[in-house]
């Protein structure tokens, strides 16, 4: 992955970009009608919320460059060519299809992937008979699904993280604002007051927009992640079938009645 690195730089620059184009926007735009006070900038806002409110921007943004960042990774990597690579299958069925047990486990090691990894978990069960193989295959299989969702799970823990994080910096912001009219006695005017609350609202703001795009992303992800561990599913079980049927066969012939001994005309009748 290392030589992604560069598009997963630009993306993140990107979401930034548009953070504090969104957070200036918001900042910047004056009530219609209103007289054009001196406009405050998204750095003016940040360093006039003092250090708590710096402090809670740059843990936004330190989620938001997370979150980009886990983005690229999954778009990369789950993938069916990454999951389940070209001919892989193939290959793997023909050798099992010729007895070549050794060589298709050989294959899956050189190979490493969520296909590769089920099927030699299931060659290492022959000995056991299918339902040994079948009973790994499904281990492995439970094994490889539950490491794909614990990977996209950090984007849901982003996306429920960062509204709270925002909202900390809001409630910080308006307990700041309120103290500064209790030391004035109620002198403070509304002015002063709406000056307090816009600026602690901006962190909820960037919360948002860090959050929004974050759980997004994870139901996206979520749904592929089904829909690649289905196809995967289907995919080892057709390219283990050669094992299944060998496996069948052996097993009838293993349980096939053997005729009873035909007796010759000059062998002793034991029922005499």
């Amino acid at each position: 992955m290392k030589r992604f690195n560069w598009f997963t730089l630009t993306a993140a620059t990107g979401l930034l970009g548009v953070l504090m184009f969104g957070m200036s926007t918001v900042a910047q735009d004056p009530a219609p009608g209103a007289s054009e006070p001196a406009a405050k900038g998204l750095m003016d806002i940040v360093f006039s919320g003092g250090l708590t409110g710096m402090a809670i921007l740059i843990l936004l943004l330190g989620l938001s460059l997370t979150a980009v960042y886990l983005v690229v990774d999954h778009v990369l990597t789950l993938r069916a060519s990454e999951i389940m690579p070209v001919d892989l299958g193939v290959q793997l069925r023909e050798l099992l299809s010729s007895g070549k047990y050794r060589e298709a486990d050989a294959v899956c090691r050189e190979t490493p992937c969520f296909l590769s990894f089920v099927i030699s978990h299931g060659l290492g069960e022959l000995e056991g008979g299918w339902s040994a193989v079948e009973k790994a295959m499904e281990d492995a299989m439970a094994e490889q699904s539950a490491r794909l969702f614990r990977k996209i799970e950090y984007l849901s823990v982003i996306g429920n993280i960062a509204p709270m994080v925002g909202l900390l910096g809001t409630v910080t912001g308006m307990i700041f604002a309120f103290q500064q009219v209790a030391a004035t006695q109620g002198g403070a005017g509304a002015g002063d007051l709406a000056e307090g609350i816009y600026q602690a609202l901006v962190t909820t703001v960037g919360g948002l927009i860090v959050a929004i795009p974050s759980l997004g992303a994870f139901a996206i992800f979520r749904n592929r992640v089904d829909h690649l561990v289905a196809e995967a599913s289907y995919v080892a079980q057709h390219t283990m079938s050669p094992v299944k049927r060998a496996a069948r066969s052996r097993g009838k012939q293993r349980l096939a009645p053997t005729a009873p001994p035909v007796q010759s005309e000059n062998s002793p009748n034991l029922a005499q």
